[in-house]
């Protein structure tokens, strides 16, 4: 699946919790949001971070076409879509 049909999916299916217009950011529960990234796309997380102590953001992958994803996970158990792209490529774990 392509990210275009994986966003149309995501309009159609995922209700929009967050303030924002749907075309900007698309939100779910936690747990919906990572079984449609696994299962749906087929995406593999690649790493996370804290942004805050209520905040994590999860980068995700698809490893057959470099598409990845950028997560936004809230301490209330809601996750949303923040950012989106294709050409993915990892960075070194310890550059020189």
């Amino acid at each position: 699946m392509n990210l275009r049909t994986f966003l149309f999916c995501v309009y159609v299916t995922l209700p929009a919790v967050a303030q924002a217009q749907m075309s900007d950011v698309s939100c779910d529960d936690t747990a919906r949001m990572t079984e449609t990234l696994k299962q749906v796309i087929g995406a593999e997380r690649k790493g996370m971070g804290w942004r805050d102590p209520d905040t994590i953001l999860e980068v995700w992958v698809t490893a057959r076409n470099g598409n990845w994803v950028v997560v936004q996970n809230y301490a209330n158990g809601t996750s949303c879509i923040v950012a989106m792209g294709e050409h993915w490529e990892g960075a070194l774990a310890n550059p020189a």
